[in-house]
């Protein structure tokens, strides 16, 4: 089982990011003891009490006091137990970083750090509006490692506008050069009501050039490849073994509990979300109700779910699988057929995967074989 906690502040907001969070830490404190609540709320939402996976998301979690991280880690052990081994990530942003808080964090058990580095080069960082500067995205990694923080895992975004690929190239290098064990990388896409996104709405900004962000993508396959890493999920790339256990139970369909504003939870038949308001969200915790839609799915949408999600991993789809999940329609093998033949898949002998070209148009193929 799983657990996903998300803690919905950030210093300052980054122009690209329409995630849920708040720049109001004032009320990070409250927020904090209403996570706790409702953990002991949902306490009996998974059957199962044995954790594998603990991931602290956000916004960001690198801004809680180690006062509040050990609130919330009391409150797990009183639900819940850990497997041996098991894996406990924190996104953190490389200026929150420092010594004594690395100390701190493995102190509690932490053993696994997301860094959202998203580039080393200052003018793209400017661009993007992160709080953290070029040296202290290297600082942050050598001090990560040598306070023993052995499984990183670092956020990087491509396709930032820029004249050449060297930028981009060279960020790989970097990253390279600190033999990280994991990389998540990320296109950036204009969202609507995102900074950028009123740009380009204004004509203030271009939005992304697709031909340029195809090209930095496949410059991500080839350098990731060419260095020993697995392309595991068409984002996320690793070294042998160091695939996100966390993030891998979503798309391999686990059971998971997510708490706090806007976080998702699943458990086998239906998928509920808690609302993207942080004021409603504690008014709610502290009248001990949770405020949350639910959705409950059928055969159809679990197919679906298993196709968007596992065309997307390098496991990809079985076709058996999928047809036990709900009888696949008469025109689904000619669209499998036709893909193949376009060089966008491989099919073989039902195991479905997607090629380099098909990684591309990933989303388009999934939603041409939804049932």
């Amino acid at each position: 089982m799983h657990l996903y906690i998300h803690i919905p502040f950030c210093k300052q907001a980054c122009h690209y990011c329409d995630f849920h969070f708040s720049t109001n830490i004032g009320k990070k404190t409250a927020m904090v003891l209403a996570i706790c609540n409702e953990i002991t709320l949902q306490k009996d939402y998974l059957q199962r009490k044995e954790l594998s996976t603990i991931y602290f998301g956000g916004g960001t979690p690198s801004l809680l006091s180690n006062a509040d991280l050990e609130l919330i880690f009391d409150r797990v052990s009183k639900h819940y137990t850990l497997q041996p081994g098991a894996e406990i990530t924190l996104e953190c942003n490389p200026d929150d970083i420092n010594i004594p808080r690395l100390k701190a964090w493995r102190a509690f058990g932490i053993n696994r750090l997301s860094i959202g580095i998203q580039s080393f080069n200052e003018a793209h960082l400017k661009f993007l509006n992160r709080a953290h500067s070029s040296a202290e995205a290297t600082q942050c990694i050598r001090d990560a490692k040598d306070s023993g923080f052995g499984n990183l895992s670092l956020d990087l975004i491509y396709a930032i506008p820029s004249k050449s690929n060297a930028i981009w190239k060279r960020d790989l290098q970097i990253t390279h050069d600190f033999d990280i064990a994991h990389i998540s990388s990320y296109c950036l896409t204009i969202e609507e009501k995102t900074v950028f996104g009123k740009k380009v709405k204004q004509k203030l900004m271009k939005p992304i050039d697709d031909d340029f962000a195809s090209d930095q993508f496949n410059i991500l396959i080839d350098e990731m490849s060419n260095r020993g890493y697995k392309q595991y999920e068409i984002s996320n790339f690793a070294k042998e073994d160091k695939y996100a256990k966390h993030n891998t139970s979503y798309w391999q369909g686990d059971e998971y509990l997510g708490v706090g504003p806007s976080a998702h939870s699943f458990n086998g038949n239906s998928r509920q979300w808690n609302i993207s308001n942080n004021a409603k969200y504690l008014k709610a915790i502290t009248e001990n109700e949770i405020s949350f839609d639910v959705e409950v799915l059928n055969s159809q949408d679990r197919v679906n779910e298993y196709i968007m999600t596992g065309l997307r991993t390098m496991w990809g789809i079985d076709i058996k699988k999928a047809g036990a999940i709900h009888r696949l329609q008469e025109e689904t093998y000619p669209i499998l057929n036709s893909f193949e033949k376009d060089g966008l898949l491989t099919n073989i002998q039902g195991k479905v995967k997607l090629t380099d070209k098909g990684k591309l148009q990933a989303d388009y193929i999934a939603s041409e074989l939804f049932q």
